[in-house]
């Protein structure tokens, strides 16, 4: 909302110094940096510095401290000067008076309110206006809580200030009860002031004097004063619900809460591990974890080092779209079986370039996720295996907001899509994972925490659904068996694979290649035609339509093949055979399945007469009956193949919530669901059709079936009786000439 008062002073800062100071702004009503930016530069004019700048910098406090070190109505060197304060009042939403240039009642008042909110009345008493006050004053802190700002944190934050704000480097802090880089940099500024470190030597780091003294202030029951009061700012700032002041029993139960949460040692003292925990992102880096990551191959040897010290989880990485550098940075041939040898287990990062905004996008998203996948099944990772996708840079919270957000939504929707053959975890910083996973995209964090001066690390507490935290990078082991990697503290939410598809010479298919589809489509167009299926008096889509549509899903077609080891030409064969005939007794039948559940004619079958109500029928792409296809979906659950919940297929009560009809509606409605399921019908007929008519069991489909076990699947695909049998035989060419196409596209 726009303000009036604060029109008046961005018309004044125009009027008067926008010649002088290179820089006009809009006259909107509304405070914003440009205007903090004018206010800042027309002062340093009023100070006369030559070189103006947007920043209230060292140049500009000094010389400010110099020259009036006190600012009120007797020490006031101009009425613009003054016109400046009152300007930069109305823009931090205080009482300014008439913009008139004096220093009035109303303005000392205002002042004063401005110094208690700060919390730095006692530092500096009085309503004049101190040259740090002033710096506070020209920035767009907020010295009152806001949007929702804690109270606790902002009695942290006045508390700071009062005590340290007449120390040099020690500037106002905002009091606005949230936590931020500033505030934790603060922090680490007081505790260094109380461990007695001089003006100039205190820094805000958490460097190696101020991990010495730490280790000398372990803080326990019964701890009070300023030590106390340090501390417990700490664990709220961490987001842990103690009270600020004494180490009491509440505070110590925290305490051992947030040790179990970290995966620090559960003493409910204020040791220095915790300390460093709650202070930096890393914390104590000599702590020894048992999870790593790194760009070096796992040898025996290196296998062997990293066991001897205690690693169990290992960190590779699925891609490196260089050809030339980091050459062992992708997995590389045998090099899970040796992990899985040596009783390690390996969690998978997924990483290209992706270290700016400007890589990040919905589109990409959908890039990373199919090559991701691919490459997760190339290697021989198992459905079900967490994906680590990186965002290895800092990104600022509007960034987050703008370009990773919708890059992971796509992630995710393009994963939904292919049926979940992978979870979804995040690497990067802090408040990159945790705005990931609260939006649902991600499940797991792994935390780039070395990374401590990242924005979206300083300020910002643990993920709470941290899986892994990057600490230090180190090496481990000697000689053969040396390699670097870096250090991570696992909390057990992940503990990666420790078994995985075995290597095998025969490739995966791959998405088609676009050049060999019209010469494919032309073949198996011709062929149904030759042998008269397909485009008859009850057909409804011509073979070519039945193919394009088949084809659409190819990428999800491709994902089903890889995740269960199939050859795609099965699910291609049963497609397309299937949805060439497709008629209008299936769809008169269809709109009966939808009379029968719902009591509502469905629109698509409103001018069929003859409509009679039925409790299933074939449907979809595939002509997948309900009940087949919970039977199918059942047995994968159980085999542990898929996640999901188990149905009952003989419930067909008339209702829209039945089971039979959730799979059936879904079965119709979803395509990508259907072609997915023929894979698992395919696995369910090669394992005897549990809960259907008896067939032995046969081998599951595999990259390596022979022609007896592809007919004898592509047979039951349609049943125990004839035409099953003779169409199986019709469908066998037609899956010959999927596989030459598909045996192209491999590159074989």
């Amino acid at each position: 909302m726009a303000d009036e008062m604060v029109r008046l002073a961005q018309r004044f800062v125009n009027e008067t110094y926008g010649s002088r100071i290179g820089m006009t702004v809009e006259e909107n009503g509304r405070t914003g940096w440009t205007t903090m930016y004018a206010l800042t530069r027309a002062l340093q004019y009023e100070l006369g510095i030559s070189a103006l700048s947007n920043s209230f910098g060292a140049t500009t406090l000094s010389t400010l401290t110099s020259k009036y070190p006190k600012l009120n109505a007797s020490t006031m060197p101009s009425a613009d000067f003054c016109r400046i304060i009152q300007s930069a009042l109305y823009c931090k939403g205080y009482d300014g008076g008439a913009i008139d240039g004096k220093y009035s009642d109303r303005v000392a008042s205002s002042v004063a309110s401005l110094k208690s909110d700060m919390g730095v009345a006692g530092a500096f008493p009085g309503s004049s206006l101190e040259p740090k006050v002033f710096k506070g004053l020209l920035n767009m802190d907020a010295y009152v809580t806001v949007n929702n700002g804690s109270g606790a944190i902002r009695e942290i934050q006045q508390w700071m200030n009062g005590r340290y704000v007449t120390r040099r480097d020690f500037f106002v802090i905002p009091c606005d009860g949230h936590h931020s880089r500033d505030v934790a940099k603060s922090l680490l500024y007081a505790i260094q002031f109380e461990l007695g470190m001089a003006d100039g030597t205190a820094n805000g780091v958490f460097g190696p004097g101020t991990q010495s003294g730490l280790k000398n202030h372990t803080v326990a029951v019964g701890t009070t004063g300023t030590w106390a009061l340090l501390f417990t700012a700490a664990m709220i700032l961490n987001n842990r619900p103690v009270p600020f002041g004494n180490f009491t029993g509440t505070v110590q139960s925290g305490v051992q809460t947030f040790q179990a949460f970290a995966k620090l040692p559960v003493t409910g003292l204020g040791d220095f591990q915790t300390w460093a925990s709650l202070l930096v992102s890393y914390g104590d880096q000599t702590r020894k974890g048992d999870a790593c990551d790194g760009i070096t191959k796992i040898t025996p040897a290196r296998a062997q080092a990293l066991k001897s010290a205690g690693y169990k989880y290992i960190g590779r990485y699925l891609y490196n779209p260089s050809t030339t550098s980091l050459p062992e940075k992708e997995i590389q041939p045998g090099e899970l079986a040796t992990i899985k040898e040596y009783g390690l287990r390996c969690f998978p990062i997924y990483q290209t370039w992706a270290r700016s905004v400007d890589y990040y996008s919905p589109e990409q998203g959908k890039q990373d996720c199919m090559n991701a996948a691919y490459k997760a099944e190339q290697h021989g990772f198992k459905a079900g295996t967490r994906i680590y996708f990186a965002v290895d840079y800092d990104a600022v919270d509007e960034e987050v907001t703008s370009h990773v957000l919708p890059y992971f939504a796509r992630i995710k929707s393009q994963m939904d899509y292919y049926g979940n053959p992978f979870k979804i975890g995040i690497y990067g910083p802090r408040n990159v994972c945790s705005r990931v996973s609260a939006a649902g995209y991600a499940d797991a964090s792994f935390v780039s925490d070395m990374s401590s001066g990242f924005s979206g690390n300083l300020g910002y507490t643990l993920p709470e659904n941290w899986a892994f935290d990057q600490i230090v990078t180190q090496t481990v082991g000697s000689g053969a068996g040396a390699i670097e990697i870096d250090n991570n503290i696992s909390s057990g939410r992940d503990t990666g694979q420790g078994d995985f598809h075995p290597a095998s010479t025969t490739k995966l298919d791959t998405g088609l290649e676009p050049s060999l589809i019209p010469s494919l489509m032309d073949e198996a167009t011709g062929y149904m035609k030759d042998i008269g299926r397909g485009e008859g008096f009850n057909s409804i889509f011509t073979r070519r339509e039945c193919l394009e549509a088949v084809l659409l899903l190819d990428d999800v077609i491709t994902s089903t093949a890889r995740r269960f080891r199939m050859r795609k030409a099965l699910v291609q064969t049963s497609a397309f055979w299937e949805f060439c005939h497709y008629g209008k007794e299936d769809m008169n039948v269809d709109g009966g399945v939808g009379l029968y559940y719902t009591g509502v004619l469905p629109d698509f079958v409103k001018d069929i007469p003859g409509i009679e109500r039925a409790q299933d029928s074939s449907t979809g792409i595939g002509q997948i009956q309900g009940r087949v296809g919970i039977l199918a979906w059942n047995n994968a659950i159980r085999a542990g193949l898929v996640d999901g919940t188990i149905m009952d297929p003989a419930d067909v009560r008339p209702s829209p919530d039945a089971d039979r009809y959730k799979m059936w509606l879904r079965l119709l409605q979803d395509n990508a669901f259907n072609v997915r399921t023929i894979g698992l019908v395919h696995i369910w007929s090669a394992d005897g059709k549990a809960g259907d008519v008896a067939e032995r069991p046969i081998r599951r489909p595999a990259l390596d079936y022979a022609e007896d076990e592809i007919y004898e699947v592509l047979r039951r695909y349609q049943g125990p009786e004839e035409p099953a049998f003779s169409d199986a035989k019709l469908r066998m060419p037609l899956y010959a000439i999927f596989e030459k196409y598909n045996l192209l596209t491999r590159g074989v």
